[in-house]
């Protein structure tokens, strides 16, 4: 299939929603009339009232016939739209045993699918097929079929024969079953794309155009997605005709059923911060994200440490263990994932009370499919920012370009913490006296409690006994002002130092993470063997120290990066503790060594440079490495999807 050349007029149609505040009087119009009757019964039986806005906008009158561009938030019912979208082309009465895709419809091992779904993750994949198994439900001998990456190429060949009518898979996988004949694509009438965005910023165009060009000139093509950029539009622009905009939600506009919250914080702070968002949460589910795969793995087995629940989520885990820990976090085995931009494109869990951005996104695209995992289906959300000091205008700007409205606020502190626990305990206590009826058993011990003792002592006890403790105690936090600088040049005086937060910056004018603007003589120097030529980024040390030296981020000082090592100042109260204890060999970093600078010199570009042959200095590493002495990175481009 060749590029459409004949581009149609583009129609824009707003979707909007009738809601029972909008609504005077009950009406007896039904909501599904215009579908067709099987899908309408399986809606009705699974307990659906209405149609979301973008599900109306695509079974309206205009709709038909045109190449649909819909974008909708996460969480508007964006696949079952789809299937919506695709019902009527199953069903027509006059192709029924060809749309179907009912047993023996294939060619030998050669399947002859009439619709692709296109997503960029296994994930989303396996979502998208749920989703439409249940949905056509009531259509006898239809076959979704899934084929991505990370999976049986063999197995998915095999399930191929069977004569799928639908398949949904990943870019590279269907390409690769093209070219390899195991799908032949004759007989492909639609075509849709979903989360079209991720796909290119994955990397996936050039697969998506070897898949679009094989595809018969007059099928129809979709696409879907929560933000429309230059590149999609651009790519849409060239395959697509007859267009019609479909906005369930305005472009790029982020769901309005989340409260958007941001913390100013020191750099040294992030995990403070976190710690205490996470006690203010409970037990609800949260999703943190991380820019890293490393950073995933570490937060994780700290939070985890820490007494908190939590698991990573990244593309580094082979698929079943994706899986299985998608699953755990469903189920509730642990309430807290970390996971990685790609990665969460698949994750669809309901009850996603709070999204975390542990590392801020670069783009209000990605900010939005970040924050969209919570506030699903009507429900509310949160979705805090962790934004250290110098990032806090960039940040801003992001958010004033996604017409996000943010509260700066500052950092929940130990004490509001802890008043917001024993609130949620006092709640609890006053629903299960209102619910819970005590045994006969019960009331004539607490008759005898009374008479032996003073009733107030007694409830005071039992209240502290039934207190639910909390993974960790709340951490200080002290938090930044995050336009200070610009209230200062207001003001006509200088910007407010950002030593505490950024630093001196270092080798290439690299901010080194200089923290804390007391004394030298409050800290002791210590030398770390890893530096910049080998990853080491403020975050990283400050990890390591504190994982290997037992101590908390608000017991070490500076960070000084140089390329072959670097410094780290721990306060002189825990810096004998911290030396006995960084002394042992560590297990997951083995060719780390920390030592006491016994010269405990300032920090300059000169001594930061020359603090003494290491193990990693006597590597050779003619790249930055992004890791650990002894790690390499690993080429991860696709594997997340591929």
């Amino acid at each position: 299939m060749k590029a459409r050349s004949d581009q149609s007029m583009t129609t824009t149609t707003t979707a909007t929603t009738t809601t029972p505040e909008n609504s005077a009087q009950p009406t007896e119009i039904d909501p599904f009339a215009d579908l067709p009757a099987p899908i309408r019964a399986t809606l009705i039986a699974r307990g659906f009232s209405d149609l979301t806005a973008v599900q109306k906008a695509v079974v309206s009158a205009e709709s038909r016939g045109r190449d649909l561009r819909i974008s909708s938030q996460t969480g508007s019912g964006k696949t079952v739209a789809i299937g919506i979208a695709l019902a009527s082309h199953f069903i027509d009465g006059s192709n029924a045993k060809k749309k179907t895709g009912a047993p023996g419809k294939s060619r030998g091992s050669v399947a002859r699918p009439s619709a692709l779904v296109i997503v960029p993750t296994r994930e989303l994949a396996a979502q998208v097929q749920n989703e439409l198994e249940w949905l056509y439900a009531k259509l006898p001998g239809l076959n979704v079929q899934v084929v991505t990456g990370g999976t049986s190429i063999v197995m998915e060949r095999r399930a191929l024969t069977r004569g799928p009518g639908l398949i949904v898979g990943t870019p590279g996988r269907l390409l690769d079953h093209m070219r390899n004949r195991a799908i032949r694509c004759d007989g492909i009438d639609h075509v849709i794309l979903d989360e079209a965005d991720q796909m290119l910023d994955m990397g996936f165009r050039e697969e998506l155009e070897g898949i679009l060009e094989q595809l018969p000139e007059t099928r129809a093509s979709h696409l879907m997605s929560a933000t429309f950029p230059r590149a999609v539009t651009s790519l849409a622009d060239r395959y697509q005709r007859n267009v019609l905009t479909l906005e369930g939600t305005r472009l790029g506009v982020a769901n309005a059923d989340i409260q958007h919250i941001a913390y100013s914080i020191r750099r040294h702070e992030s995990y403070p911060a976190l710690v205490n968002t996470l006690l203010l949460a409970g037990d609800s589910r949260c999703l943190l994200f991380v820019n890293r795969r490393i950073d995933a793995s570490e937060l994780a087995e700290k939070l985890a440490s820490d007494g908190f629940g939590a698991a990573p989520f990244s593309g580094e885990l082979a698929q079943t263990q994706r899986t299985r820990t998608l699953a755990a976090f469903k189920n509730g085995t642990f309430n807290i994932l970390v996971s990685t931009d790609v990665a969460a494109r698949g994750i669809d869990v309901p009850g996603i009370s709070t999204v975390i951005h542990i590392d801020p996104p670069r783009t209000s695209e990605a900010y939005i499919h970040r924050s969209g995992r919570t506030g699903r289906a009507g429900q509310a959300g949160r979705s805090v920012l962790l934004v250290a000091g110098p990032e806090s205008r960039r940040v801003a700007r992001m958010l004033q370009v996604a017409k996000i409205e943010v509260s700066w606020q500052p950092v929940p502190q130990p004490e509001k913490v802890q008043k917001a626990l024993l609130k949620q305990a006092r709640r609890e206590m006053h629903q299960l006296l209102a619910e819970e009826a005590p045994t006969e058993t019960q009331l004539m011990y607490a008759k005898e409690l009374i008479e032996e003792r003073d009733a107030t002592h007694v409830i005071a006890t039992l209240l502290e006994m039934a207190k639910t403790k909390p993974p960790r105690e709340p951490m200080k936090v002290v938090g930044l002002d995050p336009f200070a600088d610009d209230r200062s040049k207001r003001r006509g005086g200088k910007p407010e130092s950002r030593r505490d937060s950024q630093g001196p910056a270092g080798a290439g004018g690299r901010p080194t993470g200089r923290r804390g603007s007391k004394n030298d003589a409050e800290y002791t120097r210590f030398v770390v063997s890893w530096g910049d030529q080998t990853g080491a980024t403020p975050s990283r040390i400050l990890s390591h120290v504190c994982r290997r030296g037992g101590v908390e981020s608000g017991q070490v000082g500076a960070i000084q990066i140089s390329t072959k090592s670097s410094t780290v100042d721990i306060s002189r109260e825990f810096a004998d503790a911290f030396e006995t204890r960084s002394r042992r060999p560590d297990k997951r970093d083995p060719a780390i060594t920390v030592r006491r600078d016994h010269s405990n010199g300032k920090a300059n570009s000169s001594a930061r440079s020359t603090s003494g042959p290491t193990s990693a200095s006597r590597r050779p590493h003619a790249k930055h490495t992004g890791g650990p002495p002894h790690l390499k990175r690993k080429n991860a481009r696709r594997t997340a999807s591929r």
